[in-house]
This record gives structure tokens, C-alpha cells and sequence, in this order.
């Protein structure tokens, strides 16, 4: 058997999370685990919303051998070196998984490696890629019929959070049987949490003043740690708090393994705090999340969770979560700020009207969750939290609705064939 290197491309946290995780899952399923054989590499590249802890959780994958972080990327792309000086196999395959699509056609041609890419929306170099694996047919609607044999549909990899959830599972318990539950989703970046720390926090005190029985949780990015989440909550070092009329938190920790930390609110209210990663079976309990953007509502939407989906605008200079250039330059030292205002007015003035932000309502082209934008104080989302829960039967409409719209499944499985039909490719 002709010993195979698979390198992994990709860069931000959703990406890392959403995407590579399930990928590199499916093909250890598909190539077993003798890494004399089959071994799995990551490389990343810069992305505007990285932690900087991403290439760590990578390597928390017990299917990856090996990471390179994205500050070593560009001479890695140039020169086709690593870091550590990593060795290559004559024979491989390179999966991209996020970034740039040119980068696996530079990588591809250093190593002489086949290559495979996965497409959300879009998908280019068709003459230099092997095989492209999309997400939905009109991806490949719109390549030249020369190059339609190298297009697979394998469905949404944001979709792989519905199907690692087995429906057996005691925390998988029907809509009938859920307690109330509140998910709290403020982000993983600093751009997003400064204002969604205190604004969920303040919307948590107000619904659980008019309905105690409520209880609130907070699935912690893996890219966070529990001190600098617990700064965003306290307003002597996060001004942006007293917009919301929020007075502050503090971060309890555990006395011992049986307990979980929290964030105790001036009012009294508990929130807890859950590390565990991927958060999946606990926020399969949750009737309602409150969330930002971004991959989370993904997630959300693969498990059929109602959510409402937040943008506040008070700070626009704070909202820098921007992917690609838009983001590069938003975050440019001196001159970034002008180009976040910029940025943030014109998506406001424009892109507002179009709505459709959040990934399920991308994906029915309707609004299935609400998205509410603009300058948002906490009693107005708190009171649309409160009428979700007098009527659930609002939250099981939406709830069908997610479910309709997840689309086709086990994209990650159908990857890895992919690539093991590349490998056979090598081997004749």
C-alpha cells in the first residue's frame, strides 16, 4: 500500500471547528488509523477572525498528526517549506477546508499532490483543481461542461453538527420534555463580544426577572478562555456595558470536578458556563438561543434550535468580525478604524435591506429566525424572548422549519470518498 500524505488547508475558527473537524473524522473512519500508512496534516492560513488558538484546537484532533500555525503560512505557500522542516511523502491528496482557493493549486504543484476542494458558493481554478466537492448543485451549474466530471454535490459540512447528534442520546430529549433552557451565544472574538457579553447577559436579567424559572447557559468558543470571556461582563473593562444598562458579572469557578464555572450578574442571576466542545447535546436542550452571526447560527440551524439572531450597531468601530479584505483592512494598525466605520456604514445602509444573514435563512432564502439589527437594548429582545416562551408553539413552527432546510447530509463522509478516489488515482 503506497504510503499517502493528506494536508489540510484552512484557517478561521469556524472553519477549524465546522469544517476540518468532521473532515478529518470521516477519513480516519475511511483510512483507519496506521499513520505509517495515511497520515493527516493541518495548515493554516491568516484569517481576519482567528484567535490565534486555532492551530491548538486542530491539534486536539486525535486524527491530525501534525499542525502548522498561520503565522508560518506565507513561507510555507512561497518556498513550500515548514517551519519545523516537515517531511512529505511522494504521493498525496491537498483538501481545502478555508482560505484562498488559489492556495491548494501553488501548494498542490510544490508537493505534486492531487487536489481536492470544497465549495460553499463558489468555485475556481477549475482547470489546475482535481475535484471540487460543493454545496449544492448551482455551484456547479455554472462551470464549463469541460470541467463538469470533476464536480461532486456533498452537501453543507455546517451541517455535520445535526448528524453527530445521535437521536438515542438522553440528551437528545423531545421539544416536550425540554426544560427552559436559554442559549447564550455572544461570539468568540473580541470584536463581537464586547458588545454581545453584556447585551445577552442584560437581556438574560431581564426575561429571568419576569420568569424565574428560566435558566441561561454559555457555550464557550474552544477558543476562549474563561477570564478574558468573564472581562467583556464587567464594565470597568468593557465600557461598551453601560450602553445596555448592564452593571456587571463575575466569574465564579468551580470548588470542585462536580461543579461548573459561571458568571453570577449583579442582579443575582447565575449563568453557567459550559466548556465542553462540541457543544452539541446541550444546546439540543435549549428551547431558544440568542446569538451573533456567524457559524453559530449554523450549528443552531443543523440542530433545529430557534435562535434570534443579534447585530447590534452602537459601536460600529467594535464590530470588526469582518472575513477577507473588508476584515484585513478594518483591523489595519492606526487607519483600521476609519475603514470599520466605513465598512459597517455601508453594510448597514445596504446590505441591511437584503437581510438573510443568518446561515438558515441563507439557506431557505426567507427569514425562518429573526434578525434584529440596529440599536438594540435589551428589554425589546427580552420581551420577544418572553412571547416565544407564552407561545411555543411559535418555536416549534420554527423549529420544523430548520428542519426542512438542513438539506443534503453527510457531506464530510463524501469528501473523504473523494479523496479516496484521488488516492486510487495516485496508485494506477
Amino acid at each position: 500500500m503506497t504510503q499517502v500524505d493528506i494536508l489540510i488547508l484552512s484557517n478561521g475558527p469556524g472553519e477549524v471547528t465546522t469544517w476540518v473537524h468532521p473532515v478529518v473524522r470521516a477519513l480516519r473512519q475511511k483510512f483507519g488509523d496506521d499513520r505509517n500508512q495515511v497520515r493527516i496534516s493541518v495548515v493554516l492560513s491568516p484569517c481576519s477572525n482567528a484567535s490565534g488558538k486555532e492551530a491548538a484546537i486542530a491539534l486536539s484532533y486525535p486524527e491530525v498528526d501534525r499542525v502548522q500555525g498561520a503565522e508560518y503560512f506565507w513561507q510555507f505557500l512561497l518556498w513550500g517549506k515548514t517551519f519545523d522542516n516537515w517531511d512529505w511523502r511522494s504521493s498525496g491528496v491537498v483538501v481545502f477546508l478555508g482560505g484562498d482557493q488559489i492556495f491548494p493549486v501553488v501548494i498542490g504543484k510544490k508537493l505534486g499532490y492531487r487536489t481536492v476542494v470544497y465549495a460553499e458558493w463558489s468555485a475556481r481554478w477549475h482547470k489546475w483543481i482535481d475535484r471540487f466537492g460543493v454545496m449544492k448543485p448551482k455551484v456547479a451549474a455554472v462551470v464549463s461542461q469541460k470541467y463538469a466530471h470533476k464536480f461532486t454535490v456533498v452537501g453543507d459540512l455546517m451541517l455535520e453538527a445535526g448528524e453527530s447528534l445521535d437521536s438515542n442520546s438522553p440528551s437528545a430529549i423531545t421539544p416536550s420534555l425540554k426544560t427552559e433552557l436559554i442559549g447564550l451565544l455572544p461570539g468568540s472574538k473580541a470584536a463581537k463580544l464586547a458588545q454581545g457579553v453584556p447585551l445577552c447577559l442584560a437581556i438574560a436579567e431581564y426575561v429571568h426577572a419576569k420568569r424565574p424559572q428560566t435558566k441561561f447557559v454559555i457555550p464557550v468558543a474552544p477558543t476562549l478562555d474563561l477570564q478574558t470571556l468573564a472581562s467583556f461582563a464587567d464594565p470597568q473593562r468593557n465600557s461598551i456595558a453601560e450602553i445596555f444598562g448592564f452593571s456587571g458579572a463575575d466569574l465564579i469557578l468551580p470548588q470542585d470536578s462536580r461543579d461548573k464555572a459561571s458568571l453570577k450578574t449583579a442582579t443575582g442571576l447565575t449563568v453557567e458556563l459550559c466548556q465542553e466542545n462540541p457543544a452539541y447535546h446541550l444546546l439540543s436542550q435549549c428551547c431558544i438561543c440568542l446569538t451573533t452571526v456567524g457559524a453559530n447560527t449554523a450549528e443552531l440551524g443543523a440542530l433545529a434550535v430557534p435562535m434570534i439572531v443579534l447585530l447590534p450597531t452602537q459601536q460600529l468601530d467594535a464590530m470588526r468580525s469582518w472575513d477577507g479584505l473588508p476584515g484585513l483592512l478594518a483591523n489595519l494598525p492606526g487607519v483600521g478604524t476609519a475603514f470599520a466605520n466605513t465598512i459597517n456604514w455601508v453594510f448597514l445602509t445596504f446590505v441591511r435591506r437584503k437581510g438573510l444573514l443568518a446561515w438558515p435563512n441563507i439557506w431557505a432564502q426567507e427569514e425562518i429566525v429573526p434578525e434584529i439589527m440596529g440599536e438594540v437594548q435589551p428589554p425589546a429582545i427580552g420581551e420577544m424572548v418572553l412571547d416565544f416562551l407564552a407561545h411555543p408553539e411559535k418555536l416549534d413552527d420554527i423549529g420544523a422549519k430548520l428542519r426542512n432546510t438542513r438539506g443534503e447530509s453527510g457531506a464530510a463522509q463524501k469528501i473523504a470518498q473523494i479523496v479516496g478516489e484521488e488516492i486510487r488515482e495516485i496508485r494506477k
